[in-house]
């Protein structure tokens, strides 16, 4: 496969999974970083930080609506729940397995 075609899979592909993320609005953040490790924050980030590796300035609030699809305290106020006690406790035990560009796992 060619990088053309490898980068476009790619894209399309993380398309496909901000996509299913939005659908998805009764997953909480904190429930995908005690599961996987990331969230849609840490999408967000990963985005500017590949703008960055390429002398593109991407503001984060541009990263928020290309994930969130809206403003990120738009969608808090539509969709965050408070965390509960113990999932902020999971959310502790399981830092050092989160996304390290995240800037969770300090």
């Amino acid at each position: 496969m060619d990088q053309q075609t490898r980068t476009e899979l790619e894209a399309a592909a993380f398309r496909g999974l901000v996509e299913h993320l939005r659908q998805r609005t009764d997953v909480q953040n904190i429930d995908l970083m005690n599961l996987a490790g990331f969230c849609r924050s840490c999408l967000t980030k990963w985005y500017v930080a590949a703008g960055k590796e390429r002398g593109i300035e991407v503001p984060p609030e541009e990263a928020q609506l290309a994930v969130y699809g809206m403003p990120y305290a738009e969608w808090k106020a539509k969709y965050q729940t408070e965390a509960a006690p113990e999932k902020l406790a999971r959310f502790e035990e399981t830092k050092p397995l989160h996304a390290k560009i995240s800037g969770h796992a300090k």
